[in-house]
């Protein structure tokens, strides 16, 4: 069955880096564009950033410059580098497949605290 799992995401003071992987299987992953999303407590999901199959990517505008998204697909995985982190980037992050029927991972926790 289609599975998505994210890892990486952990506690970083601000100004830090992450990268987050979303590990990937039960589909042909090459195929199909991925996104990261997050939620913060209290409020509603938000796109990240998206790649499609080709490798095209968009973000957010709140993280261009500071975010990259990127994918493997030898590895069947996503990637998501995250520098120059502030608190408000704070969430739990997730990886979705885009599809007829999309697919989201479990999350990951971000906490940029000092």
């Amino acid at each position: 069955q289609v599975q998505l799992v994210e890892s990486g995401g952990g506690l970083v003071q601000p100004g830090g880096s992450l990268r987050l992987s979303c590990a990937a299987s039960g589909f042909t992953f090459s195929s199909y564009a991925m996104g990261w999303y997050r939620q913060a407590p209290g409020k509603q999901r938000e796109l990240v950033a998206t790649i499609g199959s080709g490798g095209t990517t968009t973000y957010a505008g709140f993280v261009k410059g500071r975010f990259t998204i990127s994918r493997d697909n030898a590895k069947n995985t996503v990637y998501l580098q995250m520098n120059s982190l502030k608190p408000e980037d704070t969430a739990v992050y997730y990886c979705k497949r885009y599809s007829v029927v999309s697919a989201w991972g479990q999350g990951t926790q971000v906490t940029v605290s000092s």
